[in-house]
């Protein structure tokens, strides 16, 4: 996967938002104490999250086009990033 595909992912899903960002709330602060996070700031349709060394998960989640739109950035964590989206509902076509 290349650096920039790495650091910011996207994923549509059948949720609303704010049932996006709780849902990373939880994925993300109670997982391997190793990559364990914390809530850092949020605000309507966004969120960021603090980790190891102060590495920052960037989540925003907005509807687009009848669906919820997930972006996701990070440096350090891609691979947790990338399992979150890869457990939320996908899109009924």
């Amino acid at each position: 996967m290349a650096d920039a595909a790495r650091t910011m992912q996207e994923q549509s899903t059948s949720l609303a938002p704010q049932e996006v960002l709780s849902r990373a709330k939880q994925f993300f602060t109670q997982r391997n104490p190793l990559y364990a996070t914390f809530v850092d700031k949020e605000g309507p349709g966004w969120l960021t999250l603090r980790g190891q060394g102060g590495e920052e998960i960037a989540v925003a989640a907005t509807t687009k086009d009848g669906a919820t739109l997930v972006t996701a950035s990070t440096y350090l964590f891609d691979m947790q990033v990338s399992r979150f989206l890869s457990t939320l509902p996908a899109v009924s076509q």
